[in-house]
């Protein structure tokens, strides 16, 4: 992952408003949250694959140590700006500099929901996809039908930890990347219920793999630019 670049020589901390515009490099800046202020970092695709598109990706649980730096989180983000995408991750309230304190998943979706609709200021004719890992897959599985996401990309969904029975889940193309070794997550849990599911998600086992994708990052990436290859919006630049 590029370093991202404090836009105007800021510290998150000082930061109080949100870029004019989509930055056109890597940039971390704070946006207005219902908490209080949201830290986020934003990058843009390659011109010669840019596609016309933003993912906005959600990182796990905040009082487990979670943040956008995670390494899954990271390397998804990753992933997603190479097949085109312009990215945005953030840290939900109580999360680095972010405000705003741990609220068990309803004021994550509303903090993830503010992000979505500065993206949407900023880029009303783009898709938008969500991703997210462990817990931030719960939160963006969860918010995908409300925010018309067009894509989403679920990394370790927390099933049997977070009550996926009571959201209404989306329609639209969706995938699911499940470690068969998760420490933390049950797997067998996970493909069962994909098997309940009515609009089945495009779901990738991967052996050997434990919840943190140890040794395996790589394998993720890879898993997830092949996986989302037929789903990427027009070239930005065609």
């Amino acid at each position: 992952m590029r370093p991202a670049v404090i836009i105007t020589g800021m510290t998150p901390t000082e930061l109080s408003t949100a870029p004019a515009g989509f930055p056109d490099v890597a940039a971390s800046f704070m946006l207005d949250g219902p908490a209080g202020k949201l830290e986020a970092i934003s990058d843009v695709a390659e011109a010669a694959c840019a596609r016309r598109g933003v993912a906005v990706i959600c990182h796990p649980l905040t009082i487990e140590g979670g943040s956008m730096h995670n390494k899954v989180v990271t390397m998804a983000e990753r992933a997603l700006r190479e097949s085109g995408l312009d990215t945005v991750r953030f840290n939900f309230r109580g999360a680095g500099e972010s405000q705003g304190d741990y609220d068990k998943g309803r004021g994550e979706g509303d903090d993830l929901a503010a992000v979505v609709d500065w993206v949407r200021r900023m880029r009303p004719d783009d898709a938008l996809w969500l991703a997210g890992f462990s817990f931030g897959s719960y939160v963006s599985i969860a918010n995908a039908v409300r925010l018309h996401a067009d894509a989403l990309v679920s990394i370790a969904p927390p099933v049997g930890r977070w009550p996926f029975d009571a959201v209404e889940l989306p329609r639209c193309p969706w995938l699911i990347v499940q470690g068969e070794a998760d420490e933390i997550v049950e797997p067998q849990a996970v493909f069962d219920w994909v098997e309940t599911l009515a609009h089945r998600p495009e779901l990738v086992r991967m052996p050997e793999t434990s919840h943190f994708f140890h040794r395996r990052l790589m394998d993720l990436r890879g898993a997830i630019k092949h996986a989302v290859h037929g789903w990427l919006p027009p070239k930005r630049h065609a």
